[in-house]
C-alpha cells in the first residue's frame, strides 16, 4: 500500500495500522451493539460514532479493536490527552531528513483516507478546541479541515469511528454539541466470573488454576462491592505473582504468599481488605446518613429552639 496520499497538491504521509493481537471474550451483546452502530442500511444512511463508556481497564478499547477485526478493516487508535491539539488530531508538520517540511497524517486521518476504523481512546481527556475540529467529521459532512496544510480531508465511505470514555471525573467536560454527535452511548460493565476467568486464561495461559481462582475471586468481590479494580488490574497482579514464584526455583515463594505480595505491590494496602475499603468509600460519599439541616449547626435536636424540636408527651404525675 502507498504510505502517502495527495490532496490538492499536498502530500500526506500516512500512519501504520495497529496490529496488536486480542480477542473479545464474553459480553457478546456489547460487540453486536457496536457493530450495529457501524452498519449502513441504505444508500442515504450514515454510520454512527458511538461512545463506549465504562470503568478504566474494563476492555473498552479492546471492544473497538475486536469490532474492527470482525469487519476486516484496518484499525487505528489515537490516545487522547489533556494537551491534544487540533493539529495532533489531523495533520502535523514535521521536519524530514531532506530538511523540508513533511505533513504527517494522524491515525484518525489515516483511517479516514484508507477506509479503516479509528478508536479515539479516552475522549473525555480532550479539550473542547480539539473536539471542535472534529465536529464536521462526526455529522453528515464527514470531513476535517487542516489549517496547517490548508486542505479539506473527506472520509472514505468505509471509515468508522468510536470514542472510549472512562466513567470517572473528566479532565474536560465535553460540550453538548459534540455529545449529540457521539451517539449512542454503549455502557460496558464488568464481566461475570466465567468470562473473567476466560479473559485471564487468554492473557496468561500458563497460569495454574489455583492462582487464577484467587485472582477471579478477588475481582468478582471487588465488582460486587462496586470498587474500581478491573480485569486489567487482575492480569497485572497474576502476572507479577507468577514471576515471584518462578524467580527463585530453589526456594520458591508459596503461591498464596506470592499472590498476596503481588496484590499489595500492584494495588496497594487498601486492596487487602475489600469490605473495609467499600465501607470507607460509602462513608466518604455520605453513606445512609440523614443530611443535616441549617438548624443542626446551631442547636442540639433536643433544644426547643431547634426547628424540628418536638416536645415529648408526658403524663402529669403531680396529681
Amino acid at each position: 500500500m502507498h504510505s502517502y496520499e495527495e490532496i490538492d497538491g499536498i502530500r500526506l504521509h500516512l500512519g501504520h495500522p495497529d496490529t496488536s493481537p486480542g480477542e473479545w471474550i464474553g459480553q457478546r451483546e456489547s460487540l453486536k451493539q457496536l457493530l450495529a452502530c457501524w452498519l449502513v442500511v441504505d444508500k442515504d444512511d450514515l454510520p454512527l460514532a458511538p461512545r463506549i463508556v465504562g470503568a478504566p481497564g474494563i476492555g473498552k478499547t479492546t471492544l473497538g479493536m475486536a469490532a474492527a477485526r470482525v469487519r476486516q478493516q484496518e484499525l487505528y487508535v489515537y490516545q487522547c490527552t489533556a494537551d491534544t491539539r487540533p493539529e495532533d488530531l489531523i495533520v502535523t508538520p514535521v521536519l524530514a531528513e531532506s530538511g523540508r517540511i513533511q505533513y504527517q497524517a494522524s491515525p484518525l486521518v489515516t483511517a479516514m483516507l484508507r477506509g479503516g476504523v479509528c478508536v479515539l481512546d479516552e475522549g473525555n481527556r480532550m479539550n473542547e478546541k480539539s473536539w471542535a475540529s472534529l465536529a464536521p467529521l462526526l455529522d453528515h459532512r464527514r470531513y476535517v479541515e487542516s489549517v496547517v496544510a490548508g486542505i479539506t480531508i473527506r472520509a472514505h465511505a468505509d471509515f468508522r469511528c468510536a470514542v472510549t470514555m472512562n466513567d470517572d471525573d473528566s479532565t474536560f467536560e465535553i460540550p453538548d454539541y459534540i455529545l449529540s454527535r457521539l451517539q449512542p452511548t454503549l455502557t460496558l460493565g464488568h464481566p461475570n466470573r466465567s468470562d473473567e476467568l476466560a479473559i485471564l486464561r487468554y492473557h496468561l495461559p500458563f497460569a495454574d488454576i489455583e492462582m487464577l481462582n484467587l485472582t477471579v475471586e478477588f475481582l468478582q468481590q471487588a465488582h460486587e462491592l462496586k470498587l474500581d479494580f478491573s480485569t486489567r488490574d487482575g492480569i497485572n497482579v497474576l502476572r507479577y505473582a507468577l514471576k515471584r514464584v518462578a524467580a527463585d526455583p530453589e526456594h520458591p515463594l508459596g503461591k498464596d504468599a506470592a499472590w498476596r505480595e503481588s496484590l499489595l505491590a500492584c494495588l496497594g494496602q487498601e486492596a487487602i481488605d475489600l469490605e473495609g475499603l467499600a465501607d470507607r468509600k460509602r462513608a466518604s460519599l455520605g453513606g445512609d446518613a440523614v443530611p443535616m439541616g441549617l438548624g443542626d449547626f446551631f442547636f442540639d435536636p433536643k433544644n426547643p429552639l431547634h426547628p424540628d424540636f418536638e416536645e415529648d408527651d408526658e403524663d402529669d404525675d403531680d396529681a
